[in-house]
């Protein structure tokens, strides 16, 4: 089996990604190809955040970890999404915390002949730095459900998968 994923990086203009990627691959195989892919050299730490549709953060899959947990080289694609897990965050290079939306579009058969990982569609240009980040409370008035899944689909109109 294969996942179709797209990666959209959080800056103002529209930057994502379509990939193919096999889904026995792991999360560390995801990580390099989306640093590549984006033009990074991948020797940044990095982290994976489990998260649910609406985009909230949740269980860290770091790229190395200070204590047992879990890290990307032991979790193997398939074994993170699910009917009901579809989505992930990911930080690369945490001094400047390029931020991406991880989304699991489609699952389809091996194309033979194909190389995996596979770019399929690539839009917009990584800026040279990434956008600063205002970090708020959970208390906050302006979290973000002032921006709701609705409005963050609309900002992506060709919402087609390519």
């Amino acid at each position: 089996m294969i996942y179709r994923i797209r990666i959209i990086l959080d800056v103002e203009e529209d930057v994502f990604r379509d990939i193919e990627i096999e889904s026995n691959a792991t999360l560390e195989d995801l990580h390099h190809y989306i640093s590549q892919s984006f033009g990074f050299l991948g020797n940044e730490m990095a982290s994976f955040y489990k998260s649910d549709e609406n985009w909230l953060q949740g269980e860290e899959l770091p790229l190395e970890s200070m204590d047992q947990g879990p890290v990307m080289r032991n979790q193997h694609l398939n074994s993170i999404f699910s009917p009901s897990m579809n989505h992930l965050i990911y930080i690369y290079d945490f001094l400047k915390l390029w931020t991406f939306f991880v989304e699991l579009k489609e699952v389809g058969e091996v194309i033979s002949g194909t190389i995996y990982p596979n770019l399929i569609h690539s839009k917009g240009e990584v800026p040279e730095q990434p956008p600063e980040k205002i970090f708020e409370g959970e208390n906050s008035e302006t979290h973000d459900e002032e921006k709701g899944e609705e409005d963050f689909d609309s900002d992506y109109e060709d919402n087609a998968f390519y």
